[in-house]
């Protein structure tokens, strides 16, 4: 009995011995596939013999071949990490000071196709009628195709007046055109209000509207204004329309989201592999705190900045989301200076949503989904191009006849699914609150909720 509890034991011993083993034989081999020095030296000898055996090596210098590899490794990353080099990482710190040439067009690598999120407002892009979604087959001639994000961008931009040629795709049965813009110094309001201006009227309704349409370095000082314009006018209830918002400033996102919400109420939160990126940002209750309902319109266009606002006054449920799904870009890039005056875009981190949901990759999703046809969400871009019906027949030679007069019904007919529900919504909220009395105020989401 005591031989064969012995003999138990041991066999057991010896099986796990062999199964360690083999673990520790496999780690040793992957550390050794992957060891960097093995690594380094591939990569030198490669570049030594693309200099020594290429066709037109002579043309070639150490500089050219490194910065090649950096800009490869960079893009097999993700569509937001780059190597960037002195000129493109200049047209970045233009980018923050607030001007550069080009014509005003958010785009996204996407499943190896460059994809318009969307134009921004008062530049060549927006008034010639390229809308969200649209796909850049080439630009001047061309092929976009596997083109990444940094490396379209620096091809869109240029001197103020020069001209790029975009072939552009609507839809994937649609024939692709060709579209001649005039670069321009993009600089733009980024507060606006129903009709494209800075007015910010308010109708008997009661119910103010506001339109962002990026998160530039001023739209926290833009909305401040309108706030104060529309609260002059005895607002009572607001929409704020982010549909078609490519982002921005996460400075400036954190910003808006403080003007609505209480001392100390989380905003967003960044984790990352590294610790140094896990940071949460909160409201500091600077300025005056605005409680009135609200209703945040979104769609496939708003992405980034745009969604760290919907996404906090959802959670917090201090705004309803009306519209479709967001984008989905929810991660950080960290700029990382080097020696010689080039820069990593780095994505080091994911933005996370006051109750922990990560926007990367899924988006968020409406409160109330109201989805609008392709046909209605032209119409409402076509709105507002500035000009008037000059400008817009313009605009609508692209579209075939029969779908001109259908998009000139729309425009026309001031028709927008989305925004009349929110309305809707506002007014119904609005009547409740005074039905209540003072002693109670409304909350969009549960209008017995106070929000004090």
């Amino acid at each position: 009995m005591k031989r064969r509890v012995y003999f138990g034991f041991l066999t057991v011993a010896l099986s796990l011995y062999v199964l360690a083993g083999a673990r520790v034989f496999r780690l040793t081999a992957a550390e050794e596939n992957d060891d960097a020095y093995q690594q380094i030296e591939l990569f030198s000898r490669v570049l030594e013999r693309v200099r020594r055996d290429y066709v037109d090596g002579e043309k070639l210098t150490y500089r050219d071949l490194v910065q090649g590899a950096l800009k490869g490794m960079l893009s097999t990353l993700d569509p937001h990490s780059e190597f960037m080099d002195t000129s493109k990482y200049e047209d970045l710190k233009q980018d923050t000071e607030g001007t550069y040439g080009g014509v005003g067009l958010q785009v996204q690598s996407k499943d190896g196709a460059l994809v318009v999120i969307a134009p921004m407002e008062d530049t060549p892009a927006f008034e010639a009628g390229i809308l969200p979604q649209d796909r850049i087959i080439k630009i001047d001639g061309k092929t976009t195709e596997q083109m990444n994000q940094g490396d379209a961008v620096t091809t869109l931009r240029g001197e103020s007046g020069s001209k790029v040629t975009l072939t552009v795709q609507r839809g994937s049965q649609a024939e692709p055109r060709d579209v001649v813009l005039t670069r321009a110094v993009i600089r733009v309001y980024s507060v606006k209000d129903i009709n494209n201006r800075r007015e910010f009227p308010v109708g008997d309704d009661r119910i103010g509207y506001v339109r962002l349409t990026q998160f530039a370095e001023h739209t926290s000082e833009e909305l401040e204004e309108a706030l104060k314009l529309l609260e002059s006018r005895g607002v009572e209830s607001l929409v704020m329309d982010l549909r078609g918002n490519p982002g921005g400033l996460l400075d400036q996102a954190v910003s808006v989201c403080e003007k609505f919400l209480d001392r100390n109420q989380p905003i967003v939160s960044t984790e990352g592999r590294n610790s140094a990126s896990n940071t949460q940002r909160r409201s500091f209750g600077r300025g005056k705190i605005r409680k009135l309902p609200m209703v945040i319109l979104v769609n496939g266009g708003s992405a980034s900045a745009a969604e760290i606002v919907s996404g906090c006054l959802q959670d917090l449920k201090r705004a309803v989301l009306v519209g479709e799904q967001t984008f989905g870009k929810g991660s950080v890039q960290s700029i990382l200076p080097l020696q010689d005056g080039s820069a990593l875009r780095l994505t080091t981190a994911k933005y996370y949503t006051p109750s922990h949901r990560v926007i990367h990759e899924n988006g968020l999703i409406p409160d109330i989904i109201v989805p609008m046809t392709e046909d209605e969400e032209a119409a409402v871009q076509l709105r507002r191009i500035p000009g008037g019906a000059e400008t817009m027949e313009e605009a609508l030679k692209p579209f075939d006849p029969a779908r001109r007069d259908v998009l000139r019904e729309l425009v026309t007919g001031n028709r927008d699914p989305q925004l009349e529900r929110a309305t809707d919504l506002l007014k119904g909220v609005n009547l409740f609150s005074k039905r209540t009395g003072p002693g109670r105020s409304a909350s969009t989401n549960a209008p017995v909720r106070r929000t004090d």
